[in-house]
């Protein structure tokens, strides 16, 4: 670190970076310190319910957010119709618990009970595997139609193709569901609104199961990846087609295989959080996966694209940044997007490698 700011070439433009960079901070400071000790407008309770919910929202974010940076770091491209796929395994999720609770499955105590709440555990995970499965077969789909052909192609033809697979899935899934906004129906188990209520500062505040449910998931998810990438066979593979794929293919490994398995696999994550969005906030259309996308990718830029502990870090802190933000900066909370964007542009700006993002070799770049 030392022997990098030895090194540093003070250039205007690097002046000028840090100028800005100096004056945003300070901006920040001024504006948290007013907040949190000045103004007193938010009681001990209300900041706790932010933290709840941006611990929750971050999760699913962090889900997105491996899709993204998996598939960037095998391939070396930004796969922008990623916030579809998790679109579909949400209509996926919402269609079979329609189905759960169309299906009769009377008691004795309760003559008009259905299977979802009958067995609400299997319910939710034939959801989620519907959902997860959904969402795993349109990325495998994606990769052999949309960009396979155009693996030896120069890197924007890779992005176009993306970007029209993302307009072609939001408007598909219009034409086949209707633009109408449909709501999740949620077993009485995990009923939103519903939860337990802890005391923070005198006052009570709500721990919603569905937050609970979806945060507690999320962490699994992300565990069983770092797990599977770190000691399975496929994990190793995926990491040595990620460093060289000639290399990789020369030791035996079936690249386009490794690559395959990567969408699933980003599929798989992408569609259970797209469950879990639907459980926990209800309402959702076609529309659903485009902001969690844009957002999600930016997360894997502020935790550095192409790395999994960066992606999962990054999801999280913008899930902190976005229900935080507006409450510390004294911002509308509708402009809580607005927070979410200018992180993406501070981090390309003064660190695009992002928080964990490793130097990429000359060959990478």
């Amino acid at each position: 670190m030392i022997k990098k700011l030895r090194n540093l070439k003070l250039t205007p433009a690097l002046i000028l970076r840090l100028l800005v960079g100096l004056v945003v901070l300070i901006y920040l400071g001024w504006r948290i310190y007013q907040t949190a000790f000045g103004e007193g407008v938010y009681g001990p309770d209300t900041w706790m319910r932010f933290l709840i919910t941006g611990l929750v929202v971050g999760g699913m974010y962090a889900l997105i957010a491996i899709g993204y940076t998996l598939v960037y770091g095998i391939l070396f491209m930004i796969n922008f119709a990623h916030g579809e796929v998790m679109m579909l395994g949400t209509f996926a999720g919402y269609f079979v618990l329609e189905a759960f609770s169309a299906i009769p499955a009377p008691s004795a105590a309760d003559p008009s009970l259905s299977f979802l709440n009958a067995y609400p555990v299997i319910a939710l995970v034939l959801t989620f595997i519907a959902g997860a499965g959904t969402s795993a077969l349109v990325g495998f789909l994606l990769e052999k139609i949309a960009y396979r052909p155009l693996r030896g192609a120069p890197r924007l033809v890779p992005l176009i193709s993306a970007i029209g697979a993302s307009i072609f899935l939001q408007n598909a899934a219009q034409l086949l569901f209707g633009p109408q906004r449909r709501q999740y129906a949620n077993p009485d188990i995990l009923w939103r609104g519903t939860g337990w209520m802890i005391p923070v500062g005198g006052k009570e505040v709500m721990l919603t199961y569905t937050g609970v449910f979806s945060f507690v998931l999320s962490i699994l998810l992300m565990v069983g990846l770092f797990i599977m990438v770190k000691k399975t066979k496929l994990g190793k593979s995926m990491r040595a087609v990620a460093e060289n794929k000639q290399a990789a293919a020369l030791m035996g490994i079936d690249v386009d295989s490794v690559i395959s398995k990567t969408f699933i696999i980003s599929g798989i994550l992408a569609g259970s959080a797209g469950v879990m969005w639907g459980i926990h906030n209800g309402l959702f259309n076609h529309y659903v996966g485009f902001l969690p996308g844009i957002k999600a990718f930016t997360a894997a830029v502020l935790g550095g694209i192409g790395n999994i502990p960066g992606a999962m870090m990054g999801g999280m802190l913008l899930g902190l940044f976005e229900s935080l933000g507006p409450a510390l900066l004294g911002l509308d909370f509708q402009l809580k997007d607005v927070i979410a964007f200018t992180i993406l542009i501070l981090v390309l700006i003064f660190k695009p490698s992002g928080l964990l993002g490793e130097a990429l070799s000359e060959e990478k770049v």
